[in-house]
C-alpha cells in the first residue's frame, strides 16, 4: 500500500494569482485597521497639540485606511508587480477573473466585470439600507411636532449622512450593477476594456463606506448633504470624514467612467453601428459622461475645504479673503448634472425594458437620443437655479431660468417616448412594467413640480420649504429608483439564474408606490403651507401632513424589506431561469446561464436593431406567465441563434 501511494502521480500545487491567492475582503479590513491605527498614532504624536490638530489627525487615519484597505485587496499588485519586472502571466489573468472560485471571487479584487456588476449590486444594496433606516429614523422624529425622539445634534448629523448616503447609492444604482454585468454582453464584448480598473472603482467605493460611516461617532455632518461652506469650515471632525469619503467615491466614479466610455466606443460588436446600439447602453454612457467633468468639481471642491480646514487657508472664508460663493459654484456645478447622473441611465433602463412587455419597436428611437443628449448638453448651464434666493449674480436669474425651462423639453421627449411605446402595444404586466407605470406617475408630477421651482418669483417663496423635498424625492426616488427596482427584476435571471419571486415582488411594488405617494404628497402639502426643511420640531399647523408622511414612509420600509427578501430568496431558492425568459432581443439574453467566464464563445455580428417586436413571428410574450418559464419557438438550452433575439450571426 505504501508503494501504491508512493507511486502516485503528485499534482502541482497552482501558484497562479500568487499574492492574490491570500487577498480577500478580511485581508482588506486588516490592511485598513493596522494602517488606519500607525496613521493615527503617528499624527496624534506629532500634531494633537496644533490648533488644526484634530482635523490632522482625523484625515491622515482616514487616508491611511483607504490606502490599508487597498493594498489589502490587492488593488496595487497589478501595478507593483509591473514595475518590479512581474507582469501578470495567463493564469495570473485567470485567477484575477475568478474562474473557478466560486462564491470566493465576489469577495476578492475580482476582474470579470460580471463580478463587478454583483459586487455594485450588494454595494448598493448595504449603502439603501443604511440610508433608508437614516430616513426611518428622521420620520420618526418628525411624526409630531415635539416628538424629542432625536435631540437636535443628532438629528442634524442623520439628515445630513441620510442625504449623502442616498445621493451616491442613487448614483451607482443602475450604472454600478447593470452597467457592468449588462452592457458589456449587450454590447458583444467580453469583458470591459480595463477589466482591473473596473474592480479597481469598486473597490474605492467599499474603501470609502467606512469613512463617512465614521462621521457619525466624529460629530456628524451638521451641513446637510451639500456640505456648505464656511459652515463646513466650522464643522467638527464628522466634515474631513465627509470631504475624504467625497474625493474616493470622485476617483471611482472617473475611472468608472472612463472605463464605460472606452469599452462602448472601442468593443462593440461587429454590426452594431450606433443606430442599432440598444438604448441602455446610450443612457448608460450619458450618465458617465457627465459625471467624468462634473464630479471633479465636487473633488475640488473638497480639496480646498481640507487646506482651510487643516492648513489654515481661507478659500471659503470672507474674513480671510475667501469666497463662499466659491464653494456654492462649485458644488452645484456637479449638483445639477448629477441629477441626471442619477436619471438617464434609469430611464434607459426602462426605455430598454418597455418594448419588450408592449411587444413594439421603442418609439422614436431618435428622438431618445437626441434627447438623452439634449438633457447631458443643457444640464450643465441650469446649476445656479439652485442659488436665485441667495443672491448670488441676481442679473443671471433670468438667464438660468430660461436654460432651466428648456430642459424641460428634452426630458418630456423622453417621457413621450416611452408613452408612444406602450400605446397600442400588447402589454405583458409583469414587475419590470409595473415600474414604467410608476415611474410615468412619479416622474410627471416631479416635471411639473420642478417647473415651479425654475420659476424665479415662485423660488423664492417656495425655496428651502418641504416642498424642494417633495420635488426632488418624486423625480430621483420616485423617477430613478423606480426605474432601478425595474432593472433589476427585468435583469435579475440573467444576473442570478433565477426567477425573482412575482408574488413578493407585486407585494413590495404597492407598499413602496403608495407609501411613496402619501409620503411625498404630504410634504408638498405641508411645504405650501410654509414649513422649512431641515428642522427638527415644527408648527402644529404642520402636525397631520407629517403625521401622514411618517406613515407613508413607514410603508415604503416595509415594501423595501419585502423586496430584500424577494431577491434574497429567489437568489438562493427561486425558479431557475431560462437564458431568455422574456423573448427579449438584446444580445445579453442569446448567452445561456451561467453565462461563460468570456460571455461568447464566438463573437456576435449584429445584422439589425434590438427592437423588432411586432412582426408577424413575433410571439405576444416570450413566455405564458401560467406556465414553465421557457423560451417560445426555441430550446431550453437555446442554440447558437435563439428565436427571439435580435439578428445576430455567429462571426469571428
Amino acid at each position: 500500500m505504501t508503494a501504491a501511494l508512493v507511486d502516485q502521480p503528485v499534482e502541482p500545487v497552482s501558484t497562479a494569482g500568487g499574492m492574490l491567492r491570500r487577498l480577500n475582503l478580511v485581508t482588506a479590513i486588516a490592511g485598513g485597521l493596522i494602517l488606519g491605527l500607525a496613521g493615527w498614532l503617528i499624527s496624534h504624536s506629532l500634531l494633537q497639540d496644533d490648533d488644526l490638530g484634530s482635523d490632522q489627525v482625523v484625515l491622515v487615519t482616514l487616508s491611511c485606511w483607504a490606502a490599508g484597505f487597498m493594498i489589502g485587496i490587492g488593488a496595487l499588485n497589478g501595478p507593483i508587480g509591473w514595475a518590479l519586472g512581474r507582469d501578470l502571466r495567463h493564469e495570473d489573468e485567470l485567477f484575477l477573473a475568478g474562474k473557478d472560485q466560486g462564491v470566493a471571487r465576489y469577495f476578492r479584487f475580482t476582474t470579470d466585470h460580471k463580478v463587478v456588476g454583483i459586487q455594485y449590486l450588494v454595494v448598493t444594496m448595504v449603502l439603501f439600507a443604511f440610508g433608508g433606516t437614516l430616513a426611518m429614523l428622521i420620520r420618526t422624529n418628525l411624526i409630531s411636532p415635539h416628538s424629542h425622539f432625536l435631540n437636535p445634534q443628532t438629528y442634524n448629523a442623520i439628515v445630513g449622512l441620510h442625504g449623502l448616503i442616498m445621493i451616491i447609492a442613487t448614483i451607482i444604482m443602475v450604472t454600478g450593477p447593470f452597467g457592468n454585468f449588462i452592457m458589456p454582453i449587450m454590447i458583444g464584448a467580453r469583458d470591459m476594456a480595463f477589466p482591473r480598473l473596473n474592480a479597481l472603482s469598486l473597490w474605492l467605493i467599499v474603501a470609502a463606506i467606512p469613512t463617512i460611516l465614521s462621521a457619525a461617532v466624529l460629530g456628524g455632518i451638521p451641513t446637510g448633504w451639500v456640505g456648505y461652506a464656511p459652515l463646513a469650515d466650522q464643522a467638527p471632525p464628522g466634515m474631513d470624514a465627509y470631504s475624504v469619503f467625497i474625493i474616493i467615491f470622485a476617483v471611482s466614479s472617473a475611472v468608472a467612467g472612463a472605463n464605460i466610455t472606452t469599452t462602448v466606443l472601442t468593443m462593440r460588436a461587429r454590426g452594431m453601428s450606433w443606430n442599432r446600439t440598444p438604448i441602455f447602453v446610450y443612457g448608460t454612457v450619458a450618465s458617465v459622461g457627465l459625471a467624468i467633468p462634473a464630479f471633479p468639481l465636487f473633488m475640488a471642491s473638497q480639496v480646498l475645504l481640507q487646506v482651510d480646514r487643516t492648513q489654515g487657508g481661507q478659500f471659503f472664508v470672507a474674513s480671510g479673503g475667501g469666497s463662499p460663493w466659491l464653494y456654492s459654484n462649485l458644488f452645484w456645478l456637479m449638483g445639477h448634472p448629477e441629477v441626471y447622473v442619477i436619471l438617464i441611465p434609469a430611464l434607459a433602463a426602462l426605455m430598454e425594458l418597455t418594448p419588450v412587455f408592449s411587444r413594439r419597436p421603442l418609439f422614436s428611437f431618435n428622438a431618445a437620443v437626441i434627447s438623452i443628449a439634449g438633457i447631458v448638453g443643457l444640464s450643465i448651464m441650469v446649476w445656479a437655479h439652485h442659488m436665485y434666493a441667495s443672491g448670488w449674480a441676481p442679473d443671471l436669474n433670468g438667464p438660468f431660468m430660461l436654460t432651466t425651462e428648456m430642459i424641460s423639453v428634452p426630458t418630456g421627449l423622453l417621457f413621450l417616448v416611452i408613452l408612444g411605446t406602450v400605446w397600442r402595444g400588447r402589454i405583458w404586466t409583469t414587475v419590470p412594467m409595473m415600474a414604467t407605470y410608476a415611474m410615468l406617475w412619479n416622474f410627471i408630477i416631479g416635471g411639473i413640480t420642478g417647473i415651479y421651482l425654475s420659476d424665479v418669483p415662485a423660488d423664492y417663496a417656495l425655496h428651502g420649504s418641504m416642498f424642494v423635498t417633495a420635488h426632488f424625492h418624486y423625480t430621483l426616488m420616485g423617477a430613478g429608483l423606480t426605474g432601478a427596482i425595474g432593472a433589476l427584476a427585468y435583469w435579475f435571471p440573467k444576473m442570478t439564474g433565477r426567477m425573482l419571486n412575482e408574488r413578493a415582488g407585486y407585494i413590495s411594488f404597492w407598499f413602496v408606490q403608495i407609501g411613496f405617494n402619501v409620503t411625498f404628497l404630504g410634504m408638498f402639502a405641508v411645504g405650501l403651507a410654509g414649513q422649512p426643511r431641515r428642522v427638527v420640531t415644527y408648527a402644529q399647523l404642520f402636525a397631520a401632513g407629517n403625521f401622514v408622511s411618517t406613515i407613508g414612509a413607514y410603508s415604503i420600509g416595509i415594501g423595501m424589506l419585502v423586496l430584500l427578501y424577494a431577491v434574497i430568496n429567489s437568489w438562493l431558492h427561486g425558479q431557475v431561469a431560462p437564458a431568455n425568459p422574456w423573448g427579449a432581443k438584446t444580445l445579453e439574453w442569446t448567452v445561456p446561464n451561467p453565462i461563460p467566464l468570456e460571455n461568447f464563445e464566438v463573437l456576435p455580428v449584429v445584422t439589425s436593431d434590438a427592437y423588432g417586436y411586432g412582426e408577424e413571428d413575433e410571439p405576444a410574450s416570450g413566455i405564458d406567465p401560467e406556465r414553465e418559464p421557457v423560451l417560445a419557438g426555441a430550446s431550453a438550452d437555446l442554440g447558437p441563434r435563439p428565436v427571439g433575439a435580435s439578428n445576430v450571426e455567429g462571426g469571428p
